[in-house]
């Protein structure tokens, strides 16, 4: 029996919704384009542009739809990304910024316009030591990033700066 996914995100972009989820999905394994809708004659956009996308990335479901100009994306709204090695991080965080932009403590706006969060999986444990020295030091290392780097994360929670 497959498994439904409860809540999907929707993610509204202005006419680039296409090219948008081929992009995603050129950059996450585990991902696919999934059922496609366009708008016919007479609506709002041109004829076959594409309306609603279902896409998965990385095994999550997302729809793209294009809604026009009214709602851009902002800050408030981030797709966070969980990494296990550096070189993870670096090829999601690459991708992700062509075109783009970097912005701080590992969040970034893609070409879209949407935000996305890059962090080590182990970042969560590293700021949950028990020890709140520990979790400042790490804190204050990651205010200093951009790109975060799992090897001077570490070092930090490790008071080896």
């Amino acid at each position: 029996m497959a498994v439904v996914q409860k809540i999907t995100p929707c993610l509204w972009f202005n006419g680039n919704a296409e090219e948008a989820v081929n992009h995603y999905v050129e950059i996450f394994e585990n991902s696919r384009i999934g059922h496609v809708s366009r708008y016919g004659k007479g609506q709002h956009m041109p004829e076959a542009t594409v309306l609603t996308i279902m896409f998965e990335l990385a095994g999550q479901q997302f729809m793209a739809l294009n809604g026009g100009v009214q709602f851009p994306f902002t800050e408030a709204i981030s797709l966070s990304v969980s990494c296990d090695t550096q070189a993870e991080i670096d090829h999601f965080w690459d991708r992700l910024t062509a075109g783009g932009k970097p912005v701080q403590c590992g969040w970034l706006k893609d070409k879209f316009g949407l935000s996305w969060q890059i962090v080590p999986a182990m970042l969560a444990d590293l700021m949950s030591s028990g020890e709140p020295e520990r979790a400042n030091r790490v804190m204050t290392a990651l205010l200093g990033m951009v790109k975060l780097d799992i090897a001077a994360l570490q070092r930090a929670h490790d008071g080896k700066v």
